[in-house]
């Protein structure tokens, strides 16, 4: 998992509001993830994580 979208999406959740972190962002594997799970997923390097912030990026969102 590249750190560099990792920092970037742990900056953007940091700066979400509380309500927004419920809210699905990605979809991996046809398992909508919200922003909390995926924060969960990326902490701990899972491969999950790691798919979710490549979508992420492919979509231009990181």
């Amino acid at each position: 998992m590249s750190s560099d979208l990792k920092v970037k999406f742990l900056k953007i959740y940091a700066n979400l509001p509380l309500a927004a972190r419920e809210e699905v962002i990605v979809v991996v594997d046809n398992e909508p993830m919200s922003w909390n799970v995926l924060r969960i997923e990326v902490e701990n390097d899972t491969p999950k994580g790691s798919k979710g912030l490549t979508i992420l990026w492919q979509l231009k969102i990181l």
